[in-house]
């Protein structure tokens, strides 16, 4: 007996079919799923193909009914991208609201700040620092605890 098959439609247009099983490791395609809403192609307006390729991956492998993937190895090789595909991949994880994905970017995202100073911080993302000299003193001043 085959399993049930979804397919799930980019926002470039690319067209992809994927088993269930890894499929439901997005709460939002496993509530579809559920509710006999998962028919047709499903379109991902927020994810590209070349994103959306990504996810598939994770997913595939962390639903292996074998348990062969050394999903560690994996998992770690997975999150070692350039900054804005690890943002493309964060962005598709929250929408898709996948736990397991969110957990491991998030967690490199963390360990691409730790240590970090607030203007160290703002170059890596490139924010601008919009405060005043005074407020960025206030702010100091009133969470010491967190520069030290």
């Amino acid at each position: 007996m085959s399993e049930k098959k979804l397919k799930l439609k980019s926002s470039d247009g690319r067209i992809f079919t994927l088993e269930e099983r890894a499929a439901v490791q997005s709460e939002m395609l496993k509530l579809m799923v559920e509710d006999n809403c998962a028919f047709g192609t499903i379109p991902m307006p927020n994810v590209d193909s070349r994103t959306l390729a990504m996810v598939i991956d994770f997913c595939k492998r962390h639903a292996d009914p074998t348990g062969k993937t050394d999903l560690e190895a994996f998992d770690a090789q997975f999150v070692d991208k350039d900054q804005a595909t690890l943002f493309d991949l964060l962005m598709a994880a929250n929408y898709l609201n996948i736990p397991g994905l969110l957990d491991k970017l998030s967690g490199k995202i963390a360990d691409m700040i730790k240590g970090k100073s607030p203007e160290e911080i703002r170059q890596i993302f490139n924010i601008k620092n919009d405060f005043t000299q005074k407020e960025e003193e206030e702010i100091r001043r009133e969470n010491g605890w967190a520069f030290e």
